[in-house]
């Protein structure tokens, strides 16, 4: 009989995980051919994460996962879309991961990009790249609302985190139905380049 995965064992899976990578003790599971094998036909992960592209943000590596571990969703600046939506909607409905991650950093391009866009003198972006940069524009625009002085990257960057899981649970009633029933959690967590270390900001659900 399959273990039953809840949202707090799966959180506490990966802590653990992490804490093994920030002290330079991986085990580096799951990433071996019989693994390979195992997975051919089905994957059962314990877990979705959506975070920013950037390169130095491996979720698999931050979290000391394996093969077939994560389904991972990626985009600049951890940024809503529907496709996004429409992938951890399946990582929930079908897979059926008790656990969504959002995964936001310190020194992130993105952010840095909404906070320069905003200066009277600001060069325009690139079409695409705007259409990303302007869905952070909003933390920036709360943070010095709420902070004086210059804006501050990473409270920006935390503010947009805590935005994005808002958005998600707005706008996926899949996903908000999931939490309301217990079987899904969500936990927004800010990885820190240097030290190695996803810091917990925000949860959601039953953890």
């Amino acid at each position: 009989m399959t273990e039953q995965r809840t949202p707090a064992k799966v959180w506490g899976e990966m802590v653990r995980g992490n804490a093994r990578f920030v002290n330079g003790e991986p085990l580096h599971p799951r990433q071996d051919v019989e693994r390979r094998t195992q997975l051919a036909l089905k994957q059962t992960p314990s877990a979705a994460l959506f975070g920013c592209s950037d390169s130095r943000l491996a979720a698999e590596i931050i979290f000391d996962k394996g093969l077939g571990d994560l389904f991972v969703v990626r985009n600049a600046g951890q940024v809503v879309s529907e496709s996004v939506l429409g992938s951890l909607e399946y990582a929930v409905a079908v897979l059926g991961v008790p656990l969504i991650v959002v995964l936001g950093h310190d020194e992130c391009g993105a952010v840095r990009a909404a906070i320069d866009s905003q200066a009277p003198d600001a060069a325009p972006l690139p079409a695409h790249v705007a259409s990303l940069v302007d869905r952070i524009v909003p933390a920036v625009q709360r943070v010095r609302e709420t902070h004086s002085g210059d804006t501050d990257a990473s409270e920006v960057g935390r503010q947009h985190l805590r935005n994005t899981i808002a958005e998600l649970l707005e706008r996926s009633e899949l996903i908000s139905d999931a939490i309301a029933d217990g079987t899904l959690g969500i936990v927004g967590a800010n990885y820190r380049l240097l030290e190695g270390t996803a810091v917990p900001d925000t949860a959601v659900g039953i953890l």
